[in-house]
């Protein structure tokens, strides 16, 4: 174990030692790095992933063939008009009279086209008491949701006039209006509010505004910086508006922790009595190492997200490997700069009662180890097998439900619950026309579009639809003569419940289309829509999941093995990370598909996780716990280099990190568990799982199971097979005293330390 040469060696310490001997440099090519990225970024522009590129498969192919037309399918609008009394009926004066103001008033507003009557298009409810009128809004369906409010109002106003019915309106546009309404501004109130609370976080665990404050700032650098490549790349690799807030959480949790990892160093140093250069130098060459292979580490689960074959997925893998890249570089060159030009006065702005000058004499006397986790570590060393037993077999239970999950795209119910109208009226349509708020759409590309025999399959299939218990009607078809297209709209038995509806949409593609214009030479009908664009996304996820899973557990392994020269580490690094995850994948099944605790989160019960969250949880966690682990892993091996035994060196390596692995923690928590208050449903699980995992990733497994199993594994934590020599040395091990120079420093006990 032990390491002769003094010389520093590493990335992370010849970097720090730069900056810090030419701080102005750095932090001026840092400044001037994070400015010429946001200017040619803001330059060239951000090029979002098209809709054709969303998925696979054949909503792919339906938008490949939409889009190649140059056709812009508008925002469809409906407009319910129900008779509030069971007597009531679409023949009567008072109803046909109200359906006749209905068109007369959007057609009114000129914002509006193509307006049909339910006595034409025959959308009328079997129990006769409801009719759709449906209408398209005119320009882009982006951005319909900006000029959908007039109509609106006229609707509002033609129900004050009909209080004997119920008339509203639902759709695309006034569906894009009343979220983001509701939930737009919510959203981003949520990504600001992430930083003043880390900072609220910082400020309590340094007690001095300027240490605070350097974490946040070079998170938020780190940000903006990418934000600007994010554009740049966006020219090769389109980016999106997701992607740009999962980089924005990323970003914020992994700038501030890696900041943090440093600057606790680098201050318990100079606590410890160092001078203020040397404890810079002991920072960069043990903390800065340990975010090198953190970040690289997290950097490879995150391109484990290019392995989808989503294009969302891969803007936001992408763009969340960026960030996790610019934070890491900036954490090992700008802030040992800024540090170095700092000195003592990081401690400036110093919050009395946060940060008394009797805890820190006690700090700089040298108890600098957490009194809990010291306690904690007693028990856990004393009896380390039943630890195990316990703390595996806890986090097993928790993980158990996640056996059962079920996955799939929320419906609109699901997402919001009953705290919206639009929800309301959401479930009026799908109770009165079943399916009819999201129909399946057949894509029909033809030679010749009005040729007999087209004209006949297309029949054909609208009476299939019909006969074959797909779907209960009306089936509408949407001649684009120029284009040789038809969009044939099929609304799916089974309505909002996405299983009953993707049987319907599988008689659809298997039975009805094969049979009718599937037997047409040369014509396409991809089938599209909400329903298949969720079987659709789900195959595809479930088709990358174990090459995503292959790729980022190899690669963590091997990155592990080089970074430690330790075969043991390696394999309990990943067992434990993936205990975590699947505790995370528990609680989330528990809290939102059965609903168990779901009140005491603000959420409900919706009977299925949303259908990207588990393989970005994955993705994300596996990254993210790596912080914690390197950090710690790290600080014991450090201490068994010192000579100190295996048992000792986990004693002093855990709770002597326990401080800033809280700190950090609780940031993280805090932050994902602000999305976790979001009134949408699939922000919530996010926002939970992430919450849950962070939490239960820092306290049982790096405070219990961690200790637990090395303190049993003794020295074979260290054992590295002898046909695995050859393999690259990449631990650059160094320690305090191999840093600080050839006077020999001495313990926290008083002895003489080894190298």
């Amino acid at each position: 174990m032990g390491n002769g040469d003094t010389r520093v060696r590493g990335l992370a310490a010849r970097a720090g030692g730069w900056s810090a001997r030419h701080r102005w440099a750095a932090v001026g090519i840092w400044v001037l790095f994070v400015v010429l990225a946001m200017g040619i970024g803001s330059a060239a522009g951000r090029v979002d992933v098209k809709e054709s590129d969303q998925l696979k498969g054949e909503t792919h192919t339906a938008a490949k063939i939409i889009e190649d037309a140059g056709i812009d399918e508008p925002a469809s609008e409906t407009v319910l008009i129900q008779a509030k009394d069971a007597g009531g009926k679409a023949t009567d004066a008072d109803f046909r009279a109200a359906v006749t103001a209905v068109m007369k008033a959007v057609e009114g507003t000129g914002k509006v086209t193509d307006v049909t009557s339910p006595y034409d298009t025959k959308t009328i409810s079997k129990d006769g008491r409801s009719a759709l009128v449906q209408f398209d809004m005119r320009g882009e369906a982006d951005t319909a949701g900006d000029r959908v409010e007039p109509v609106l109002k006229a609707v509002e106003g033609v129900q004050k006039e009909h209080g004997s019915l119920r008339i509203e309106e639902i759709g695309g546009a006034s569906m894009q209006k009343t979220f983001s309404d509701a939930f737009g501004d919510d959203f981003k109130k949520a990504e600001l509010s992430a930083v003043p609370v880390a900072l609220g976080i910082l400020l309590i665990a340094f007690g001095a505004l300027v240490a605070a404050l350097l974490p946040v700032l070079l998170a938020v650098s780190a940000i903006m910086a990418t934000m600007g490549l994010m554009g740049i790349v966006s020219h090769v690799m389109p980016m999106s508006d997701t992607a740009n807030s999962v980089m924005l959480l990323v970003g914020l949790a992994v700038g501030v922790d890696y900041c943090l990892f440093y600057l606790r160093r680098e201050r318990e140093e100079r606590q410890a009595g160092r001078d203020s250069q040397t404890a810079l130098k002991i920072a960069a060459a043990t903390s800065g190492r340990a975010i090198i292979v953190s970040g690289v580490t997290v950097c490879v689960a995150m391109a484990g997200m290019l392995f989808t074959g989503l294009a969302e997925f891969e803007a936001m893998g992408l763009a969340s490997l960026m960030v996790v890249a610019v934070a890491m570089v900036g954490s090992v060159t700008v802030l040992p700069a800024l540090l170095s030009l700092l000195g003592e006065r990081v401690e400036k702005g110093k919050i009395p009662w946060l940060h008394p000058e009797s805890r820190l004499r006690r700090k700089r006397a040298g108890n600098r180890e957490s009194r809990f986790w010291t306690a904690v570590l007693k028990g856990v060393l004393a009896k380390p097998l039943v630890c195990v037993v316990v703390a595996a077999g806890a986090l097993l239970a928790i993980a158990a439900p996640a056996l059962g999950m079920k996955t799939q795209n929320l419906t609109l119910d699901q997402e919001f619950g009953d705290s919206l109208p639009i929800v309301q009226t959401y479930n009026r349509v799908n109770a009165s026309f079943p399916g009819g708020s999201e129909p399946a759409e057949v894509v029909v590309k033809a030679a010749d579009i009005n040729a007999p025999e087209v004209t006949a399959a297309l029949a054909d299939f609208k009476a299939r639809a019909i006969s074959s218990g797909a779907s209960r009607g009306p089936v509408e078809i949407k001649l684009h003569d120029a284009q040789n297209l038809a969009f044939v709209y099929v609304p799916l038995v089974g309505g909002s419940d996405f299983d009953k509806a993707g049987q319907s949409l599988d008689k659809l593609r298997d039975e009805v289309r094969p049979a009718t214009l599937g037997k047409v030479d040369g014509l396409q009908a991809p089938i599209t829509g909400q329903v298949a664009g969720s079987k659709d996304f789900n195959d595809q996820l479930t088709g990358a999941v174990v090459p995503v899973f292959a790729f980022v557990v190899i690669f963590a392994f091997v990155l592990m093995l080089l970074s430690f020269r330790s075969l043991t580490v390696a394999i309990t690094s990943i067992v434990l990370n993936l205990l975590s995850v699947g505790a995370a994948y528990g609680i989330l099944v528990a809290v939102f598909q059965h609903g168990w605790g779901a009140s005491l989160v603000g959420a409900e019960g919706v009977g299925a996780i949303i259908t990207w969250l588990p393989l970005f949880l994955f993705v994300i966690l596996f990254g993210l716990s790596m912080d914690y682990h390197v950090f710690v892993v790290s600080r014991i091996r450090e201490a068994r280099l010192r000579g100190r035994t295996t048992r000792d060196a986990i004693q002093h390596g855990v709770v002597t990190t326990a401080g800033v692995v809280t700190s950090a923690a609780v940031i993280m928590v805090a932050v994902f568990a602000i999305f976790g208050t979001l009134s949408m449903q699939s922000m919530k699980q996010m926002g939970v799982g992430l919450a849950a995992a962070v939490l239960i990733d820092a306290t049982i497994i790096r405070g219990v199971l961690l200790p637990a199993v090395m303190a049993l594994l003794g020295e074979r934590n260290w054992y590295l097979p002898k046909w695995l020599n050859r393999l690259p040395d990449l631990t650059h091990d160094e320690s305090a005293d191999a840093v600080a120079g050839p006077t020999p420093a001495r313990d926290d006990e008083g002895e003489r330390v080894r190298v």
